[in-house]
Formats: structure tokens, sequence, C-alpha cells
């Protein structure tokens, strides 16, 4: 009888320092089912450093998005939503969990997640498999024509360039909206960025045949919207 499949899925938030405030992982089948995960806030980095933010930005990232997010923060602490943990007490969660589910590790743009953890001391390196999750979206649903039309009918293109370049959005946000046909934002805090966006991306993903066949870098010209319409 073949061994079940698992993967973790994981998700970060992070300090102006580039390491890892927000820590977030879920050990599901490939059914989708969770049945473990991780949702803890990094002692020594959440609270000790500023979390990331662009102070030129009017956005969620910008200084008015940052003052609301260490308000979400402390009001997670304050109900328990999230609680502190040390980078060892991280990394036995993460030991134990390969070591009983042997997981398959994906994020959503695998190597920021992989380059916080290890700037942050967490042992992302347990995992002896691995794929970026946003490669199998690009390489499975974003080429789609489907998935130009629900962009096209949602408005999810990225900010025009200074050359003129204007691209569709290949972001978790718009992937998993589209899988489930109705658009949601991200509230990017980790555990919830990976359970309730992510895994809906994995799940849908790894029924298709050969998907991992099917990985593919993120290339901006691939999705230019002038290279996708034609004036009628």
């Amino acid at each position: 009888m073949a061994r079940k499949q698992f993967f973790c899925i994981v998700d970060t938030e992070t300090t102006i320092n580039d390491t890892v405030a927000d820590f977030g992982a879920v050990i599901v089948d490939r059914e989708g089912k969770i049945f473990t995960q991780c949702a803890v806030l990094v002692r020594g980095e959440y609270g000790d450093k500023t979390l990331f933010h662009r102070k030129e930005n009017s956005d969620i990232w910008g200084f008015a998005g940052l003052r609301k997010r260490e308000a979400q923060y402390v009001a997670m602490l304050d109900s328990g939503a999230r609680m502190l943990a040390s980078v060892p007490a991280i990394n036995r969660w993460l030991a134990l969990a390969v070591g009983k589910y042997n997981p398959i590790l994906t994020a959503y743009n695998l190597n920021f997640d992989e380059g916080k953890c290890r700037n942050t001391g967490i042992d992302i390196d347990l995992f002896t498999d691995r794929f970026c999750l946003w490669q199998a979206a690009i390489g499975n649903i974003c080429g789609t024509r489907k998935y130009r039309q629900f962009c096209l009918e949602n408005h999810l293109f990225n900010n025009r360039t200074d050359k003129g370049n204007l691209s569709f959005q290949t972001t978790a946000e718009s992937v998993c909206g589209f899988i489930q046909g109705e658009f949601k934002i991200e509230p990017h805090t980790a555990i919830e960025d990976a359970r309730d966006f992510e895994l809906p991306i994995l799940a849908s993903i790894i029924k298709r045949k050969h998907w991992r066949d099917n990985l593919k870098a993120h290339t901006w010209y691939d999705f230019q919207v002038k290279n996708h319409f034609k004036a009628i």
C-alpha cells in the first residue's frame, strides 16, 4: 500500500531586516485536509524589529498600513490567535512534522520564504522535497485562456511601468480567486494566507495530470496584456 502523501505550505510575513516576524505552516494531504498547523510570531523578531514596509507606498505596505498591521498583531496576541515562539521551538515543530508526515515543502514564491527563514535561523532545509507553488500556478493555470479572461473581468493587472508595459497579475489572490470563482483580498498574515489562499491553489493543481512537469518561473513578458489582446 502506497504511503499517504503530505504537503507543508509555508508562508511568512517579514521585518524590515529581511527576517521572519510571522510564521505559518499547514500540513495537508492531497485532498486538502489539514492535519496540523503552526501559527506563531517569532520571538526576537516580532516586536524587536519593525515590520516590512515602504514609507512611500499608500497601500497596505505603506506607513499607514504598517500601523494597521501592528495593531492587528497585537489583537491576535490578545485574543490567543497568535503566540510568541522562539526559533528553536519553531524548528522542533518542523522536525516533528517532517518526522511524522515527511511532507513536500511548498510556498507561493518559495525562494522568498526560504531566504527569510534562513535569515532567521528557521530550519527550512529539513525537507527533502520541495517545489514553488507560484511556479506551479504559472505553468498549470496562469497561461490558460480562462485565467486571462478572469483577470480581464476582475481588472487584475499590475501597475503600468514607466515604459508603458502592463501585465496580468499572477498573485495568490488572483489565482485563488480564479479557482474559487470569487476574488478575495489576502490579509497578509502568514497562516491565513497559507490556509485560505495557497491551500486551495495547491489542492487544485495536484489534481491535474503531470502538474509537476509544468513548473514554470514567472517571466513578466509572458503576461503582457498587449500580447493577449486584440482589438475588434
